[in-house]
Order: structure tokens, then C-alpha cells, then sequence
């Protein structure tokens, strides 16, 4: 079987919460010359064959390519099934479904190659870690009910579907024990995490406009022409590690230059701390 991936983060139509969904991506499964009768594609996609001709009456799948009496499907089809599942799964209604592919262009592979690549973890590829209240206060050491509210309003912990709960980045817990060493308390990390993020949240969106200003505007104003689809999913696959390591760079600068800075102010600040003596400079040597 081929890797999984994540969906899109927050792009549940419902609302609902925004933790990452996982697929399987069955279309790298299909090469060019599988051809597949309707029951055939069922199983492929875990669909019924009801549901498959529903969707063929909705205008949302193309009719198959029949030959003698049997109709085959392609590649694509088994893409474009995929791709109306997840979509599906995202909180879409079939219709919002049709106008989407309606004017999206190029092959539902590609299209698909896209969402996929949308929903691939920017900078790292760590799991969430799915843990209940118990552990949750035993690994905080606090039964305080308003930090895990704090935690959740800051993203490091996400209730999941099934009402469990889950650490959405375990590094950043593990970078939390070795504060709490420090003498850092919870409160304090939360509220570092939550100013963190805030600033987290405006370059993310610096950096989306950036990939919509410089890239899909010029290919959606094109039409979306299907032979440029390919371009626009590599374009977002550069930007994953360009964004990723110029925020780590722009950082690395900014916090030594805060540090500098910092460490000077205190440097003056003892220097002008009254009972501090000064140093004379050393008298110059007599002359005879």
C-alpha cells in the first residue's frame, strides 16, 4: 500500500474541528493501462456500485469508456472517487462537490496530487499523541481543568472526533518538561505558546498570500489549464522547506539579536545600580 497523508487543516465546510484527516492514497495504486468494470471499481474504492452511478447521474463522474457491452474505468475515475470521498469527508455537500470539480480543469489525478500536497505537514512530519485527562494531569502534574482549556485555546491539545483527546505536537510537550526543569511553570508556557502562535499564525498567512499572489492567481486567471497543474503542485511542494528553514533562519537572526540587546540593558542597568563603584580609568604615567 502507498503512505498515508494528511488533509487540508480547517477546511471543513461544517465547522467542525481541525484536526487532519489521514487517506490512503489508492490512486498511486493505478497505473495508466488499468482499465476497471464498475464492480471492479467499487471494490477498488469502497464505494457501491449504486452510489458509483449516483454520482455518474450527478455529473460528477464521466461516463466510462464502453466496449462491447461493458463499460471500463480509468485511472481517473478511481481519482475522481477519491477525491469526491475525501472532499466528502471534509464536510462538502455533493453539489458544492460538482462546482468544485467543474472548475478546477485538469485531470482529477492531478487535482488530487494537489489536495494531497495542501494537506502534507509543513516543517515536520511528528504525530499527534492521542492521551486521556489522567494522563494528561499526571504529565502536568495538575488537576486544574482551566490550563487544559488554555492548551486547547493555544492548539497544543485537540479533543478528536471520538471525544478523546489528543497532544497535537508532542515535541512541544516534551520542550515543555524540560521547562518546567527551568522553573517554568505551565501557565507561563501556555502563555508563551499562545503569543508564539499568534505571530506563528501572521507569517503562515504572509507566506499563503505570498504562494496565491506569485503563483495560483497567474494560473487561475489562465483558466487552469491542465498542462500547468503540474507546475502549480511543485511550486507548493518548493515552498514547503523554503518557508520552513527562512522561518528558522529569520529567527535564528532575530533571537540573537534580542539576546545581544538584552544582555547589554542588563549589563547598564548593574552598571547604573546605585553602590555600584566605577572603576577609575588608570592615571597616566608622571613625566619627569
Amino acid at each position: 500500500m502507498p503512505g498515508r497523508v494528511n488533509a487540508p487543516i480547517g477546511r471543513t465546510a461544517g465547522g467542525g474541528g481541525t484536526r487532519p484527516r489521514v487517506y490512503d492514497l489508492g490512486v498511486s495504486e493505478a497505473d495508466d493501462d488499468d482499465q476497471l468494470t464498475i464492480d471492479e471499481l467499487a471494490r477498488r474504492i469502497g464505494m457501491t456500485v449504486r452510489n458509483i452511478r449516483a454520482h455518474q447521474s450527478r455529473g460528477l463522474l464521466p461516463a466510462p469508456e464502453v466496449r462491447g457491452r461493458t463499460g471500463y474505468y480509468g485511472p481517473d475515475h478511481v481519482a475522481r472517487l477519491e477525491l469526491i470521498q475525501e472532499l466528502q469527508a471534509d464536510g462538502f455537500n455533493l453539489d458544492l462537490i460538482r462546482r468544485l470539480l467543474d472548475g478546477a480543469g485538469g485531470s482529477s489525478k492531478e487535482v488530487l496530487r494537489f489536495k494531497h500536497a495542501l494537506g502534507r505537514p509543513f516543517g515536520s512530519d511528528e504525530k499527534p499523541r492521542p492521551i486521556n485527562l489522567l494522563e494528561l494531569a499526571e504529565e502536568w502534574n495538575t488537576t486544574d481543568l482551566t490550563l487544559l482549556d488554555k492548551a486547547m485555546k493555544v492548539g497544543l491539545v485537540r479533543q478528536r472526533d471520538d471525544g478523546g483527546f489528543e497532544l497535537a505536537s508532542p515535541r512541544l510537550a516534551e520542550h515543555g518538561r524540560e521547562l518546567a526543569k527551568l522553573g517554568i511553570g505551565l501557565e507561563r508556557q501556555l502563555d508563551v505558546i499562545g503569543k508564539v502562535r499568534e505571530q506563528a499564525d501572521r507569517i503562515a498567512q504572509t507566506y499563503v498570500e505570498l504562494f496565491l499572489d506569485a503563483v495560483w492567481s497567474p494560473f487561475e486567471q489562465a483558466g487552469q489549464p491542465r498542462e500547468r497543474w503540474g507546475d502549480v503542485h511543485d511550486a507548493l511542494e518548493g515552498m514547503h522547506p523554503l518557508a520552513a528553514e527562512s522561518v528558522v533562519a529569520i529567527f535564528g537572526l532575530a533571537m540573537s539579536e534580542a539576546v545581544e540587546r538584552e544582555f547589554g540593558r542588563q549589563v547598564q542597568r548593574l552598571a547604573d545600580a546605585p553602590g555600584v563603584e566605577r572603576s577609575s580609568p588608570p592615571a597616566a604615567p608622571q613625566t619627569s
